[in-house]
C-alpha cells in the first residue's frame, strides 16, 4: 500500500491541506475540513515534516520571495487533465491566458469549456496556476478558492489588470 504523507497549513491569504507521496507533491486544497485522502486507498501519515519542503516554498512565494517552485510534482489525472494542468504550468508568473489560449496549447481549440472542467478538478491549487486563467474577455471567473482570493493571488503577482484590481 502507497504511504502518502499531508499536513495543514496557514498561509497570509488561506488556510490548505497539503498531500504529497514519494514522487512529489499531489495535493494542495483549500482547507474546508474535507481533503483528498478520502478519495485515494492509501496509508496517510499526517507529517508536517515531510512536507516542510512544500511549505517553505509555498510560504515564499506568499512573501514574495518566489516566483517558481522547484520541488518536484505527482500529477494524477486523465490525459486530457494532465495536459492542460502542465499548460497550466507554463503560464509564467505575473501572466495570465484565457481557457481558449489553454485549449489552443493542449491542442484543443474549441475545448475552451473542458479545459474549465479540468481546471476545476486541478489538485494543486496556487503551484499548478488555474488562478491565473481568465475568461475571453479578460474577467475574473471560475476559481476553486472562490474569486476574492483568485483576485488576491493575481494581486500578489502583479498581474492584475486596472479593471480587475478593483
Amino acid at each position: 500500500m502507497e504511504s502518502l504523507y499531508y499536513c495543514h497549513h496557514s498561509s497570509p491569504v488561506t488556510k490548505v491541506v497539503l498531500g504529497a507521496s514519494a514522487k512529489g507533491l499531489f495535493a494542495l486544497e483549500f482547507d474546508r475540513g474535507q481533503f483528498a485522502r478520502k478519495k485515494l486507498s492509501a496509508e496517510w501519515v499526517e507529517s508536517p515534516e515531510m512536507l516542510l519542503p512544500y511549505t517553505r516554498e509555498l510560504d515564499e512565494y506568499f512573501a514574495g520571495k518566489r516566483r517558481q517552485f522547484t520541488f518536484q510534482l505527482d500529477l494524477r489525472g486523465t490525459f486530457f487533465q494532465l495536459q492542460c494542468w502542465l499548460a497550466l504550468l507554463e503560464i509564467p508568473y505575473g501572466e495570465t491566458r484565457s481557457y481558449a489560449d489553454i485549449a489552443r496549447a493542449v491542442g484543443k481549440p474549441n475545448a475552451f469549456r473542458a479545459v474549465g472542467l479540468a481546471n476545476n478538478r486541478n489538485p494543486i491549487a496556487i503551484v499548478v496556476p488555474c488562478h491565473r486563467v481568465l475568461a475571453s474577455d479578460g474577467t475574473l471567473c471560475g476559481y476553486g478558492g472562490g474569486l476574492p482570493l483568485k483576485r488576491k493571488l493575481l494581486q500578489l503577482e502583479g498581474a492584475l489588470s486596472e479593471n480587475l484590481a478593483a
